[in-house]
Order: C-alpha cells, then structure tokens, then sequence
C-alpha cells in the first residue's frame, strides 16, 4: 500500500512538472508583421500565463529560412513563400501550413516637405528604376530623388517589385534599409526621399502619398477604409507559416489571432482584417 502511494505521488509530482512548464513559441520574420504579432503575442499572453512568446523581425525571407532551420515556431512573412523555400522544405522532408492573418495596404511616403501628393504607378516605376531622377520630372521642386527601399530579404521588397515597379530592378541607388523604422527615419530626415512601408508604420514624420493605378484619372489615398473598400490598389495579404509537426503547440495562439479579439487588434494597429 505505502509503495502505491509513493508510485501515485511520483505520478503527481511529475504531473506537476509537466503542465507547471511555460510553452514557448517564436515567431521570425517580417517587419511589417512585427508589430502586430507583438501586440497579439503580448495580449495573449495576458489570458494564458502558461506561454511565453518572442517575436522579432528581420524581413519575411529570414523568418522563412529560419523556421526550414528549425530555429523558429512560426514566419511572419509579407509575401507568399517562393518556390525556391517550398523546395527547400521539401527537401528537409518538412511539411508546413499557411495561415493567412490580416491584410496590409503598401503605402509610398516622402518627406512632410515635399510638395508632391500623389503620383501614378508609371511615375512610381521610374523613380524607384532610376529612369525618374528629379522631382521635377514629375511636378515637384527641382530637387534629387533619393530613393529608400527594403532589403532584398525582405517581403515587402519584393511585393513592391512585382506589384508596383512590374517586376524591374531597383536603382542601383537606392539605399537598402534593414528594417522599415529605418525608412520612416531616414524619408522624415530627407527632404528629397522616397520609401515604401505598411500602412501601421504611417506617421506625422513622412506623408504618405496617394496613388494612381489608371495612368492619373484617380489618386487614392492608403488608408484601412480604402483597403477595406478596394479602392487603394497597393494592397497584400499577411502570413504566418509553421510545421505541421507544430500544430499543437502554436494552435491556441493562431487560434486567437484569427478570432474577433485578435482581428480587433488588427485594425487598432493599422492593418486591415480578414472579416
């Protein structure tokens, strides 16, 4: 009797040791989703004191490599995954999810200082190629452009490329930035700066710009109503990737991103939600 009372105790004790241990997920990757993964992350942490969860960014192509190494739970990614990752998963035999979280509208900003307001997809392609080197090429002041854009790890360079310069090169002076704060400093800072960033990283320190996609007969403003209604044209979906082996463990959290809580917090970022 006494030995089956210290087998059931043994039980409880390593019970206790199990379910009293903190899971934690990781999430890597887009900058663009970092702040909205951090705002989820920290209010679904409040609700269960039993996660942890780290987030950090670094661009979507980071955040994708880092979870075919193993070394994240979850990529933030701002791009659809490209063909040369899904074969890299593939070949390290792992089988992997999509969840798409939000939707972003890719908003073109300068300088508060620049007289410019709105510009046209084809004025856009030539500033951001270099064919476009002077403002006053296109109405502004006759002043050098100096263009600001994403690493090529990151996936709002590449949606950018595609989407608005129809896939041409950048300039090969355009001045690579690591992270998209790096932008909105660098523009607010430059009177003849050009960027790109998502549409939660707007503020009184750039100006953000409206954009023409029927060669100038209408210029839209980015903004969650015109993204909502589908008159801004610049705008792309928001992904979490993870390992199928994963499910279990980061369920509860996409769980809650996808809910009307989590969806809430989308819009009270800036980003626009799936509903």
């Amino acid at each position: 009797m006494k030995k089956c009372f210290l087998s059931i105790a043994a039980i409880l004790i390593a019970m206790s040791t199990v379910f009293g241990q903190k899971t934690t997920i990781r999430l890597k990757g887009s900058d663009t989703c970092l702040p909205l993964s951090q705002k989820e992350a920290e209010q679904f942490m409040k609700k269960n004191s039993n996660v942890s969860i780290s987030v950090t960014g670094g661009g979507s192509g980071v955040g994708l490599a880092a979870l075919i190494e193993g070394t994240t739970d979850i990529a933030m990614s701002s791009r659809s995954m490209k063909m040369s990752e899904k074969t890299k998963m593939r070949d390290a035999g792992k089988a992997y999810k999509e969840v798409k979280i939000a939707y972003d509208a890719l908003a073109v900003v300068v300088n508060p200082a620049n007289k410019i307001n709105q510009l046209t997809r084809e004025q856009l392609e030539g500033i951001f190629t270099g064919k476009i080197k002077n403002w006053k090429e296109v109405g502004g002041e006759n002043m050098s452009i100096v263009v600001y854009s994403r690493e090529s790890s990151s996936g709002t360079f590449e949606f950018f490329k595609e989407h608005v310069l129809s896939n041409k090169n950048y300039t090969a002076s355009a001045l690579m930035m690591p992270a998209t704060g790096a932008i909105i400093q660098s523009v607010s800072q430059t009177k003849g700066a050009i960027g790109y960033v998502g549409l939660a990283y707007i503020e009184k320190d750039v100006k953000a710009l409206k954009v023409s996609y029927d060669k100038g007969k209408t210029f839209t403003a980015p903004s969650i109503a015109n993204a909502k209604n589908k008159s801004y044209p610049v705008i792309r979906p928001l992904f979490y990737y993870f390992l199928d082996k994963d499910d279990g463990k980061v369920k509860p959290f996409l769980d809650f991103v996808l809910s009307t809580a989590g969806q809430k917090i989308v819009e009270e970022i800036g980003y626009v939600s799936l509903n």
